[in-house]
């Protein structure tokens, strides 16, 4: 990503009100792929930004299409048969859907290869219906389940009005059992306050929080987490050790002396309230400025 898509990616995070498609786009022009030489379309590379920003938007367009058709034609009455309908052509004739394996796979994560795949994790998949539905005239509202995403078609979640399904899954209807199930699966007890919707920011967070995960898994991939924390960091609202994880992946791509500089700093922020932890970070500044003799 050029500086440009970073300052546009800054901007479109601070926007009154921010467009989580457009900044998991931005996101995923960070990842740097080789051409596919299987393709004959893939031969150069990598797409541009804008490029990529404009193919992303021509697809979920079709599936906006594809649904606005079946609208006419079903004429559902209520929110239960517009989540069937968005079911059947999303997660049936479209076949957007996740399985396990998915979660092995940086793609997974990256909306431009989840449109390609129509494969993902949930939170992607959920994007998926939300960015469509709203561009077919539909409402649905993601739902940040503890260690699953889902969606809830009608709205605004929390009245009567509303039906909850899993884009994971095709699309399958859930009720609250299954939801309880869900989230109790993930150690967690059910409360309604669960069904809020997700605040677009928290998604794209939430999006880049995996991102990292994956990579930090994986150290030989330490240069994907670092521009997904970058990018993190660039948001608003973001934990404060997001500094201390750049810094430490600074070190270990290596920037002995940026990284060490932002355990300086990081350290500066905890003398606060937190002194012996402020000391142990100071001690990993050293001992990255030594790593340059």
């Amino acid at each position: 990503m050029t500086e440009q898509s970073r300052a546009r990616f800054r901007t479109e995070a601070r926007a009154e009100h921010p467009d989580p498609v457009l900044l998991c786009l931005l996101a995923a022009a960070e990842h740097t792929r080789a051409p596919d030489p299987g393709d004959p379309d893939d031969l150069q590379g990598p797409p541009s930004v804008d490029a990529l920003l404009a193919a992303c938007s021509a697809a979920l367009e079709r599936h906006a299409g594809a649904v606005r058709l079946a609208v006419a034609e079903r004429a559902p009455a209520g929110p239960e048969e517009t989540a069937a309908l968005l079911a059947a052509v999303l997660g049936g004739r479209e076949r957007f859907h996740g399985r396990q394996s998915d979660y092995r796979r940086l793609e997974s994560s990256l909306l431009p290869d989840v449109l390609r795949r129509r494969r993902g994790l949930p939170i992607m998949l959920a994007l998926v219906w939300s960015a469509v539905a709203r561009r077919a005239g539909l409402t649905v509202h993601g739902i940040a389940l503890p260690g699953h995403f889902i969606v809830a078609v009608g709205g605004p979640a929390g009245g009567d009005d509303f039906v909850l399904a899993d884009p994971f899954h095709g699309g399958r209807l859930l009720d609250l059992d299954d939801v309880a199930r869900l989230v109790r699966a993930g150690g967690h007890e059910f409360t309604p306050e669960l069904l809020t919707p997700a605040q677009p920011l928290d998604v794209v967070l939430r999006v880049l929080g995996n991102i990292r995960a994956w990579a930090a898994d994986r150290p030989e991939h330490a240069r994907t987490q670092l521009w997904a924390t970058e990018l993190a960091l660039l948001l608003p609202r973001h934990p404060a050790q997001l500094r201390l994880e750049r810094a430490e992946l600074l070190v270990r791509t290596g920037d002995f002396l940026g990284g060490a500089q932002e355990m300086d700093e990081y350290a500066g922020i905890l003398d606060a309230f937190d002194p012996d932890s402020a000391a142990k970070v100071r001690q990993e500044a050293r001992a990255a400025r030594h790593r340059l003799n």
